[in-house]
């Protein structure tokens, strides 16, 4: 790839004006501009007077531009995860988390919009169905210059559809992509239970960390195969207790201490190669983690990756908790769930393109604030130490609003239509 250059917000557009034609890549800058400074439900005609003030464009070519327009998601993703792959992980071991989300919508001819299991409302008694967009997400772990918890930037998704491919075949299919985009890395991919299975597909240079059933039906390692013995080796060894039968009778306990999303925490772990025979034929890793104070339950999570302790499985799965954090801020700071397109493929693009602006807030923001203290710190969070999503948000939008100020009035303001916006837009936004 091309040197990255990224001093400005513009430069970190520009990066994306490839995917599209040359009026399609104005219309993307306006959009992203216009997103970050609308105050109002980012519906498209809400972005539209953010996006282009002096209203240059017809209306309906900012609609279009999400089901119509001439321009390929998957080449967006690619420049996103190029560019933060080389900024971010330049060298060693890529981690990377995947899970799903659904963004609640309302109307029903959305495309690909259906009935599907929210998560967030949802209990083991009581299974709660809403209707929306299921977006199945894979998001580049990376620890901020600050420490603490890591953040997680969408590096691609895809759409879940009725009657289409399944959760994990969508995941694989964005695996082999990111493969594709790196093909000379190693990834480390921690996802929750419900994609623990992907330990049993071909992954290359990808190891999985996941948790694994408590009643898993799990085998000791094949012995040696004896030489000069009839027969093929052994694929697995005598059957074991399930993971939370063994609990029972484990009397090596050790204790560790990990860091749990920016806390010290101490837990007995014990550890085992197992075979998950049903999954895969190959040893993993089995980690369980028991809490000595007895307050929480016992969690069972593995890795494909044998060299691996316990403290850094623990820690790598506890990290995951960084993509729910990017669910829960792509929804509440950038309003992913209310753009209001419904043909074509403006559902789905709508959707990568409020997660990957989510990316490209914090790519801005790392890349020129975070070395200096460019948040406000409220007399009732005396002890906040750390920018938040919001923080790095806010940061952008004054930055953006300066600019357009100064290119629109000068060093002076001039009482017009435009400078009545603008003061209607600050006045909304304070």
């Amino acid at each position: 790839m091309h040197t990255i250059i990224i001093s400005t917000w513009t430069d970190i557009i520009q990066q994306f004006f490839p995917i599209f034609t040359a009026p399609g890549a104005q219309i993307f800058s306006h959009l992203m501009t216009g997103w970050i400074l609308c105050t109002s439900r980012r519906t498209i005609t809400g972005i539209i007077p953010f996006a282009d003030p002096c209203f240059q464009r017809a209306h309906d070519t900012y609609h279009r531009f999400f089901p119509d327009c001439r321009w390929d998601v998957n080449r967006l993703w690619q420049i996103l995860t190029l560019m933060l792959a080389k900024i971010f992980c330049p060298k060693g071991i890529i981690t990377i988390a995947l899970d799903d989300t659904l963004f609640h919508h309302s109307g029903r001819k959305i495309n690909g919009a259906g009935y599907w299991r929210d998560a967030v409302r949802s209990t083991k008694k009581n299974i709660v169905y809403a209707w929306g967009l299921n977006l199945v997400v894979l998001t580049l772990q990376i620890q901020p210059p600050w420490g603490g918890e890591p953040l997680g930037l969408p590096v691609n998704m895809r759409l879940h559809r009725k009657n289409g491919d399944t959760l994990i075949e969508l995941a694989m299919q964005m695996i082999n992509q990111i493969h594709q985009w790196l093909p000379e890395r190693r990834f480390q991919l921690v996802a929750d239970g419900f994609y623990a299975t992907l330990a049993g597909k071909q992954m290359p240079k990808t190891h999985l960390v996941s948790r694994i059933q408590c009643n898993a039906k799990i085998f000791d390692l094949p012995r040696k195969k004896r030489k000069k013995t009839r027969g093929r080796p052994r694929k697995k060894g005598k059957r074991l207790a399930s993971p939370q039968k063994m609990t029972s009778y484990i009397q090596d306990w050790k204790l560790v201490e990990f860091c749990q999303r920016g806390k010290m925490i101490k837990r007995l772990v014990y550890t085992r190669q197992v075979i998950w025979y049903w999954v895969s034929h190959q040893p993993i890793l089995l980690v369980i983690s028991r809490d000595p104070s007895g307050k929480e339950r016992d969690d069972f999570l593995f890795t494909t990756d044998l060299t691996m302790t316990a403290k850094e499985v623990l820690e790598c799965y506890n990290d995951r908790w960084a993509i729910e954090d990017t669910f829960k801020n792509t929804k509440q700071f950038l309003g992913g769930q209310q753009p209001q397109t419904y043909k074509g493929q403006g559902p789905e693009r709508a959707a990568a393109l409020s997660l990957a602006l989510y990316s490209i807030v914090w790519l801005w923001y790392l890349r020129q604030k975070s070395k200096v203290r460019t948040f406000w710190v409220q007399p009732w969070y005396r002890q906040k130490a750390t920018p938040s999503f919001a923080d790095a948000l806010c940061c952008l939008r004054r930055e953006l609003w300066s600019q357009r100020i100064k290119y629109m009035f000068g060093n002076f303001a001039v009482h017009d239509k435009k400078y009545e916006f603008l003061m209607e837009a600050l006045a909304s936004a304070a």
